[in-house]
């Protein structure tokens, strides 16, 4: 496969294409564009693309990703909430890589909406700046619905980075770090500042990896699993005994089945990893 470098977008490109389309950034929709180069090459450097991965990439916005991504890909899917965004992402990459265009399907929707069956070729990599506000619901909506996903990096504000790649017994730790390690194992990737988005954010970004692996489990179904885990986190001060006894129906029931997975009553949430919180689903199947 041919690789033919796009023109990615600057500071100037970037205003200026915000300008011509009367787009302005909305908080609503968790907007901060990239605007610098150098970023975007990081980004899809550490994204590891295979030249046959097919990626979706969510929040395109502009286009700065997109382009940097498209030389890369088998394909892109960019999935975009902003009708009027959406509708200048295809003669952006025709004007700014044109040998590549054709390697490019937009998406105008809510990626916490779309199905598999909107996507030919199905994707296998995530590679996305993903809005704040809805960063990690994106994620594990597409890790569950697109199984073909193999890898992926996404970018997303640097707390939220932490959260999703924090261990047992971290005081971070908890729902979104389980969740994501039901599907995948995950490492940071370093961290971009907010002087490389338009409008400057207040926080720092992080770059988050990983990688799909066989779920801990297949005797247990996923959302029984994201059940208890769910349960455990919501009063994540209390012992599991206690926190869980709506779950399993009565403190006393919970302690049973905790001591049938295996996991001492007094424990809390943040010290048990996924393969405990399945063994605890389990043992109520």
């Amino acid at each position: 496969m041919t690789v033919e470098q796009a023109r990615l977008l600057g500071p100037a490109e970037i205003r200026e294409l915000a300008a011509r389309l009367g787009v302005a950034p909305t908080k609503k929709l968790g907007q901060n564009f990239l605007h610098d180069p150098n970023t975007i090459r990081r980004i899809v450097a550490a994204a590891e693309l295979d030249p046959a991965d097919v990626a979706v990439e969510v929040g395109p916005g502009l286009g700065s990703l997109t382009l940097g991504l498209l030389p890369f890909a088998a394909h892109v899917h960019a999935v975009e909430i902003d009708p009027p965004l959406a509708a200048a992402l295809g003669t952006t990459a025709a004007e700014r890589a044109p040998a590549l265009a054709d390697r490019l399907t937009i998406h105008n929707g809510d990626a916490m909406r779309i199905t598999a069956a909107e996507f030919d070729p199905p994707p296998t990599a995530l590679v996305a700046n993903l809005p704040y506000n809805v960063a990690v619901p994106v994620v594990l909506h597409l890790l569950a619905e697109l199984p073909g996903i193999r890898h992926g990096l996404v970018m997303v504000q640097k707390e939220v980075a932490d959260r999703l790649t924090a261990a047992p017994g971290s005081k971070i730790y908890g729902i979104p770090s389980v969740k994501l390690a039901w599907y995948a194992s995950s490492r940071q990737a370093g961290k971009v500042p907010p002087a490389v988005f338009w409008p400057v954010p207040n926080v720092d970004s992080g770059l988050v990896s990983f990688t799909r692996r066989e779920p801990p489990r297949d005797d247990v179904p996923r959302d029984a699993v994201f059940a208890v885990v769910d349960a455990a986190f919501a009063q994540r001060r209390k012992t599991l005994r206690a926190a869980l006894a709506g779950w399993a129906g009565s403190a006393p029931a919970a302690e049973a089945l905790l001591r049938k997975a295996g996991i001492d009553p007094s424990t809390r949430g943040e010290q048990l990893d996924v393969h405990a919180f399945a063994a605890l689903a389990a043992a109520k199947l």
